[in-house]
């Protein structure tokens, strides 16, 4: 299955990528070159601290391109329709009557205190393929639960932001 993500959550990795290696790996690489000049390296805790900086930086910049190299860009209204896939806003209530509304994003994008959950979770795949009036088993923590899906919709895209 493709690794699904809005063009917003792409910009974001985008974004984020572009910064760290046009301004933050710079920033530290001055701030490593200047402690090194400083002499002794064993003891500098600038340098050392510098260094390990370097390391996390570098390693967040392999795993952003790994993920921009191989996400595949949705537009949601694109897959617009009766049932609930990628982008779909889903609000459900479960047995005890209580209500709640989730937008089916990319792994990248999830955020479950927005109610913006990853598609490829266990709630989102108990959603995926649902309309409305259908009933989804989640398996949670605490057991399987029973929703019922009441609505599904689809947001329109938000216009992209100029880039700086």
């Amino acid at each position: 299955m493709p690794d699904y993500i809005s063009a917003e959550g792409y910009r974001k990795l985008t974004d984020e990528y572009d910064w760290l290696y046009r301004e933050e790996r710079p920033r530290i690489t001055a701030e490593v070159a200047y402690a090194a000049s400083l002499g002794d390296r064993s003891e500098n805790a600038e340098y050392i601290y510098g260094k390990k900086r370097l390391r996390e930086i570098d390693r967040r910049m392999r795993y952003l391109r790994i993920r921009i190299e191989s996400v595949e860009v949705v537009r949601p209204l694109d897959l617009a329709g009766a049932k609930a896939r990628f982008g779909a806003r889903v609000r459900v209530a479960d047995e005890d009557g209580l209500e709640a509304t989730y937008v089916l994003v990319g792994v990248d994008e999830a955020d479950v205190r927005a109610g913006r959950i990853s598609y490829q979770s266990p709630i989102g795949k108990a959603l995926v393929g649902k309309s409305e009036g259908d009933e989804a088993w989640i398996h949670a923590p605490s057991g399987r639960r029973s929703v019922e899906i009441l609505e599904v919709s689809y947001d329109p895209e938000p216009e992209p932001e100029p880039r700086s």
